[in-house]
């Protein structure tokens, strides 16, 4: 799943998620996954075929904005499928009207005084740390039961998921104002979840797709427009503003860890946590105009940050850089890279494969 940086806030970078637990629904009879299972197929029932808008359902030209929209995603599809090898699928061929700008409302948790995060166990998918919702007012009411457990919860939107190939994943109308960087990442990373998905390895699929996504989108982008162009230029100050954002986060996680480590009661390790995050919003929003280009992570501030949020970039952004010196070592060619992710198995270590696979 890709999240919704306008439904979590405006400043959360695309971070993703994995598969959205669906496709199962005719094989368990649980009420949760029916209640997802028939919101999903209430969308899929309204697609329309994407070569629709350039063609308009009604008499005379398309918007414009709607043709463009369409021939960027079916590039973009071609780019993902013929360049980069992943697997050719019908996702994204369709298109749906909704009337807000996320697809779905996602429930993660965490211990309150440590970073060890709640997990849900599904059939086909296995364990992942966090469950989906298309009411907002169900994510609500998971989290009042969790945080009745004492955890930390946070709720966030996410703009995409995939259906690991149960079904034909379509676009959702707010897609059509994203830039074509953005467009790229989201189609990109969705359909390395499409090509591999190794169950019970949540992280290790997220990053993944996290990193083809990115590393697709910069080659896509370089590919159509050019190094020198506007598109290009926006990735890098994207990217730039993200990592200043990431480093924040993994200042304040730094500053955390040895606390939930240490011999302190519960009650103590709460304090110092409530203390560490005040200190660190405070240090934000002082230094902001020093260390970002936009205004996209401004209200970080304002928010409630717990450990659910922060285990959130623990889970979907790599600290050790895996993936990218990986990419580097093995001399960054990503249809060969993608090439020996297709080799990997949902048995033992996904990444000693991965190395394997690419000769290291």
């Amino acid at each position: 799943m890709k999240n919704s940086s306008t439904a979590l806030s405006t400043y959360i970078p695309f971070f993703t998620a994995a598969a959205f637990l669906l496709g199962c629904c005719a094989l368990f009879s649980g009420c949760y996954t029916l209640k997802q299972g028939s919101a999903l197929f209430g969308y899929l029932g309204k697609a329309v075929p994407l070569k629709s808008l350039l063609t308009g359902s009604s008499p005379g030209d398309p918007a414009p904005q709607d043709a463009e929209f369409a021939r960027r995603v079916i590039d973009i599809r071609r780019f993902a499928q013929e360049e980069l090898g992943l697997r050719e699928t019908s996702n994204y061929t369709k298109y749906v009207e909704i009337d807000r700008d996320y697809l779905a409302a996602v429930v993660s948790a965490s211990a309150a005084d440590s970073f060890d995060r709640h997990e849900w166990w599904f059939p086909i998918v296995g364990s992942v740390p966090y469950k989906g919702f298309f009411n907002p007012a169900d994510a609500r009411k998971e989290r009042t039961k969790l945080e009745k457990k004492d955890l930390d919860v946070w709720i966030r939107g996410v703009e995409a998921f995939s259906t690991l190939g149960f079904f034909s994943d379509p676009l959702y109308s707010y897609m059509k104002n994203y830039r074509p960087h953005r467009l790229a990442d989201l189609i990109i990373h969705e359909s390395t979840h499409a090509t591999i998905y190794l169950k019970s390895h949540a992280q290790f699929n997220e990053e993944l797709a996290e990193f083809i996504g990115s590393e697709g989108s910069r080659l896509y982008i370089e590919e159509t427009f050019g190094v020198d162009s506007d598109e290009y230029r926006a990735i890098a100050l994207s990217d730039e503003n993200s990592a200043a954002f990431l480093g924040v986060i993994r200042e304040i996680i730094a500053e955390l860890e040895p606390i939930y480590e240490s011999d302190l009661s519960r009650e103590e390790k709460l304090q110092k946590k409530a203390a560490i995050i005040q200190a660190a919003k405070t240090r934000f929003a002082e230094n902001y105009d020093t260390l970002f280009q936009n205004d996209n992570y401004r209200n970080f501030s304002d928010l409630p940050i717990n450990n659910a949020y922060l285990e959130l970039y623990r889970l979907y952004y790599e600290n050790d850089h895996y993936f990218q010196d990986l990419y580097d070592r093995s001399g960054r060619d990503l249809p060969k890279f993608i090439t020996a992710v297709k080799t990997l198995k949902s048995r033992g270590d996904p990444k000693g494969q991965l190395e394997k696979a690419l000769g290291l």
